[in-house]
């Protein structure tokens, strides 16, 4: 049931304030956005600080649920780094109300399906299940959060289970160059930590680690409970008013989306582990990169949709927009290309991600990258904004299909930055975006920026970092 994953595109915004409504005194205020053509998105917060929020459809017959909680691996110290991820795990062995065995007969027997994810900033819990089970679902997630047994024989069991899933990450080389990217970029930071932690830290965890995580990050106010589908919002403020009114603040709250701790400092430094055993290289590039809230944000991912992406196994590299998918696939530069831009509350990662097994020709595959990178801060076309735009609205609003997506987007967008923007905003800001934007954007942000390099395999062809890092600043 659990699995460890990194967020990378997606959305920012928040709701607005509105009156109170009388029906629910135990609230301290409500707030919903704009209605789009079909559907609003809802948010009220009780008296705890536990902030609901839903997006209704009459029509549905199913529903997801679940929790969102401003608190991952980020949350952790070195100590300590693993125990959130580790906590998932056990979220689904067991509470004092039932054994493992009674939780998972309850999710099969009403169809439904029960899941978590941990990534560096937040932890999810949620349930997928017809309109009719919801309270069921609401009321198995509120027993897992606040009464899970955190048995010391599941937590042993849990050990060998989550080194073999750390073994098959280690299996996924674009996983270990993130990691390793987040690790230099970020380095001595929390941020720049793994999700599943180092192998010590997972062999020595205990429950006391698991309920001083639990105890510190497991309050209402740093949890959002959305509801999409078959769920209408009074429904679901009323379940959490009965399953989660019990939940403790934090000692000292802070609003939901706003930041919790000091600003990570980006290091422009590289991290290089090379194995000739890898026929190819793996290599990524990036830049500092926006927060969330940043209001370069979708102009950030704009300028990373004109950059673009192609596999060469599709066989439609030639035809691609992008420029420089076009110039890489002519001279077989690489396997594969991907660009991205990554967020967190107050910083991101804006860059690259390569693949080749053209092993002599490295440089140019770098070379190329950059010269592209500060080609947009000097010009870009029309055409290529109006592309990257459409492509990007496409990967965002299509995306939004099924209620787990839509409950998974208004989670994310609130905890990240206190609100919702709807589809019909991202549409409209988008499609706002010009090409002078995107120029500017690549000035201030990309142009003869520092840069964090990580790289894996067959990398002896990579030339050194200051190569690298006086090719950011030329113009070509």
């Amino acid at each position: 049931m659990a699995a460890a994953r990194v967020a990378r595109n997606t959305l920012s915004a928040s709701l607005r304030r509105n009156a109170l409504p009388r029906k629910f005194p135990n609230l301290t205020r409500s707030l919903a956005t704009p209605a789009a053509a079909h559907t609003t998105t809802q948010s009220t917060t009780l008296k705890n600080g536990l902030t609901i929020a839903t997006e209704h459809s009459p029509y549905a017959q199913t529903a997801t649920v679940g929790v969102f909680i401003d608190a991952g691996s980020r949350a952790e110290t070195d100590a300590s780094n693993g125990t959130a991820h580790f906590l998932e795990h056990l979220a689904f062995k067991g509470t004092n109300k039932r054994t493992q065995q009674q939780l998972e007969l309850e999710i099969e027997n009403m169809g439904g399906h029960l899941n978590a994810y941990t990534s560096r900033e937040q932890t999810v819990y949620y349930a997928k299940s017809f309109k009719d089970d919801v309270g069921k679902s609401v009321e198995i997630i509120s027993d897992i959060l606040q009464n899970s047994k955190l048995e010391e024989s599941a937590i042993e069991r849990e050990r060998e289970v989550i080194i073999r899933e750390q073994e098959e990450v280690d299996k996924q080389l674009e996983e270990v160059v993130f990691d390793h990217l987040h690790a230099t970029a970020f380095q001595g930071q929390a941020l720049g930590r793994t999700i599943l932690g180092p192998k010590e830290n997972i062999l020595s965890i205990q429950k006391s680690d698991l309920q001083k995580y639990i105890d510190t990050n497991y309050k209402a106010d740093r949890m959002v409970l959305v509801g999409a589908g078959g769920i209408p919002h009074e429904q679901l403020v009323e379940l959490a008013e009965k399953h989660f009114s019990g939940l403790q603040s934090s000692a000292s709250p802070v609003a939901i989306g706003a930041a919790r701790g000091p600003k990570p400092d980006f290091v422009g430094s590289e991290v290089r582990m090379r194995d000739d055993t890898i026929p190819t290289a793996h290599i990524a590039i990036a830049v500092e990169g926006v927060s969330w809230k940043d209001p370069d944000y979708f102009t950030a991912l704009v300028a990373q949709a004109v950059i673009g992406n192609f596999d060469r196994a599709l066989g439609n590299a030639a035809h691609l927009g992008s420029k420089l998918s076009a110039m890489l696939h002519k001279h077989h530069l690489a396997n594969s290309f991907m660009s991205f831009s990554t967020s967190y509350s107050d910083t991101g990662l804006w860059g690259a991600y390569m693949v080749t097994d053209n092993l002599t020709n490295i440089d140019d595959l770098v070379h190329f990258t950059l010269r592209e990178w500060n080609r947009m801060a000097q010009t870009v076309t029309e055409s290529e904004v109006e592309r990257a735009k459409a492509q990007l609205k496409a990967s965002l609003l299509l995306s939004l299909d099924g209620t787990t997506a839509v409950a998974e987007d208004i989670g994310r967008q609130i905890v990240t930055t206190g609100r919702r923007m709807s589809p019909a905003e991202v549409e409209r800001v988008v499609g706002a975006i010009t090409e002078k934007d995107v120029i500017e954007f690549a000035q201030n942000r990309i142009w003869d920026q520092d840069v964090a390099v990580s790289a894996v395999g067959s990398i002896e062809g990579l030339l050194d970092y200051q190569r690298i890092r006086n090719d950011t600043s030329r113009n070509f």
